[in-house]
């Protein structure tokens, strides 16, 4: 255990930069794939505006703002993810629990069933981060008053099932067949065709998730010996609890309103942070931004692979990606579980 203890820094040090630099690597590597190819000269000229206007246009306004967003995205659901499992102490929690995502996925099938998305291009991304802030609010009206995890998981899970059930309704009562596939389409996951104008939408939202949640580390730290010895420390459970859900309700609103529902990115990626840089719940929290970051990233590219006249939704992916996982978790949890 002490050579386990000794040998940990070293570890953080040398995994940080590796896993930083593939992140660098995976950004840049998405910038050249596309329905236009390009090669690595041509990608850095248009960065930096040496290139015609057309090359220019697609790296700049097409390519970069869609790497960008899905690095938020990816960072905020894996630090979101991070944050809870820590504060619930249990390696199964999920954004999700808190009921944003279906929230914000109700705000977003309503624009398009009222036909407001067709009159405005930001009606979606303001609607669904609109509901995901009255899911917030719910959240405190229901769960406030005794500040107990039971109360808050329950609550959460309430939300996400009342939320959930609104979105059937909306989709079986939609006015058109156009109309429930861009629902459907919606819900699947894209980071296709947005834009800068996204991600200044979204960027305000997830800097002060980021901030909040950077400030949580060393209270789960002490909160992983138990709540009376994190009391004893001096941690203040219940104001730390607040401060988790509201910066994972930031960073998981605002993604879900600009990218769609991306299942299974919270989830994963803490459980394999955790197996890399160890269960110490502070030292997980920039490691899960990070692999978030990059395993979405990484499935942003593989839905541009040609599959035919397909195109594989991302939230689809990451399913697909994060539901074996999800298994194995369980299967090692399951003593534990009992």
């Amino acid at each position: 255990m002490i050579q386990a203890q000794a040998t940990n820094p070293v570890w953080l040090h040398f995994r940080l930069p590796a896993a930083f630099m593939l992140l660098l690597a995976c950004a840049f590597g998405s910038l050249f794939f596309g329905q236009a190819p390009l090669q690595s000269g041509e990608v850095i000229a248009g960065l930096f505006g040496s290139a015609d206007i057309a090359l220019t246009t697609i790296v700049q306004e097409l390519r970069l703002p869609r790497v960008l967003i899905g690095l938020c995205a990816g960072a905020s659901l894996g630090l979101s993810g991070a944050a809870l499992q820590g504060l619930l102490r249990n390696p199964l929690a999920d954004p999700g629990i808190i009921g944003v995502s279906a929230s914000a996925g109700l705000g977003a099938v309503t624009a398009i069933y009222l036909g407001l998305s067709a009159m405005w291009i930001y009606a979606i991304p303001v609607m669904a981060m609109g509901t995901s802030f009255i899911a917030i609010v719910m959240l405190f009206a229901l769960a406030s008053r005794d500040g107990r995890v039971l109360t808050l998981i329950l609550s959460g899970i309430g939300i996400s099932s009342l939320a959930t059930g609104c979105i059937s309704l909306v989709m079986n009562f939609a006015p058109t067949p156009m109309s429930l596939r861009d629902m459907v389409f919606w819900l699947l996951g894209s980071l296709e065709n947005r834009t800068t104008e996204d991600l200044m939408m979204m960027l305000p939202f997830v800097l002060v998730g980021w901030a909040l949640l950077a400030t949580v580390g060393q209270g789960l730290n002490a909160l992983a010996l138990g709540e009376d010895a994190a009391h004893s420390l001096g941690v203040k459970i219940n104001r730390m609890r607040w401060t988790i859900v509201l910066g994972t309700a930031l960073c998981v609103g605002a993604s879900v309103a600009v990218c769609g529902s991306i299942a299974f990115i919270g989830l994963v990626v803490p459980h394999i942070m955790r197996a890399i840089f160890g269960s110490e719940p502070r030292n997980i929290l920039l490691p899960s931004a990070i692999g978030g970051a990059i395993l979405l990233t990484l499935a942003d590219i593989a839905t541009r692979l040609p599959l035919g006249h397909t195109q594989l939704r991302l939230g689809v992916l990451t399913a697909f990606i994060g539901a074996p996982v999800f298994l194995y978790i369980i299967y090692r949890a399951r003593e534990t579980i009992r």
